[in-house]
């Protein structure tokens, strides 16, 4: 019998995979050795999981159409809607992501509060921040301006006879963009967008600086009463 290669079966045997197994072999040993512990530090961190989901999966939601239209904006032929949606892109995205949550958390209820008292509306004037509200806004903002460029690279790779031909069947422009061109976008944009929502789960430790009590605020607290940092952040 001749020998086959791996990789002409479709398949290869990455030695990264080993590391991976020994890492989750020696975590598994360690529960098992010190349960007690661990046990403890998963009922006091539960909540904070779930702001973590919660976190990530309703800001990725209104990220995606955040980025769909600015993607749209950034193609688009009206020199007003380019404008601000290229200006949009470059601002944000050179602006750190722990800087703008922070702005959201101690800048957005100041300014919200002196147009309240400017404008005699007493709503705003008398406004308090929410984290949770104002960490998935700066998320959004942050996140929005990377997904504002996949989407336009994504768009833009599919051919514009596309377009024209869609058009040429009396389709209008935005029938054409829903029903021809994003549906194939979408299979060009899938890769990194996944990659963004990855990218986005790891970022949301950020909010943990702005009081929202997510996952790694609430494994600060448990480190802080009981002096384990070894077991809370393995």
């Amino acid at each position: 019998m001749s020998h086959v290669d791996g990789a002409a079966l479709g398949y290869r045997l990455d030695p990264w995979w080993w590391l991976v197994v020994a890492v989750a072999g020696i975590i598994i040993l360690l529960i098992l050795w010190r349960a007690d512990p661990y046990l403890d530090i998963v009922v006091f961190v539960r909540d904070g999981v779930l702001i973590t989901v919660v976190l990530t999966l309703a800001s990725f939601v209104l990220i995606i159409f955040a980025g769909l239209l600015g993607g749209l904006g950034r193609i688009s032929k009206n020199p007003m809607v380019y404008f601000i949606s290229s200006l949009y892109v470059e601002i944000i995205r050179g602006i750190p992501l722990l800087v703008q949550l922070m702005w959201w958390y101690f800048a957005a209820p100041v300014v919200i509060q002196g147009i309240g008292n400017a404008l005699n509306i007493e709503s705003l004037a008398q406004y308090r921040a929410n984290a949770i509200v104002l960490a998935i806004i700066g998320l959004v903002i942050c996140y929005g301006a990377y997904m504002t460029e996949i989407f336009r690279a994504g768009i833009q790779s599919i051919h514009k006879g596309q377009m024209e031909a869609a058009r040429s069947l009396g389709m209008t422009y935005l029938q054409a963009m829903r029903h021809v061109v994003l549906p194939q976008a979408m299979r060009v944009v899938l890769p990194p967008v996944s990659n963004e929502f990855i990218m986005l789960m790891k970022d949301t430790s950020l909010v943990s600086v702005v009081a929202v009590a997510d996952l790694t605020r609430r494994g600060r607290e448990f480190m802080a009463v009981h002096f384990n940092p070894i077991e809370v952040w393995t």
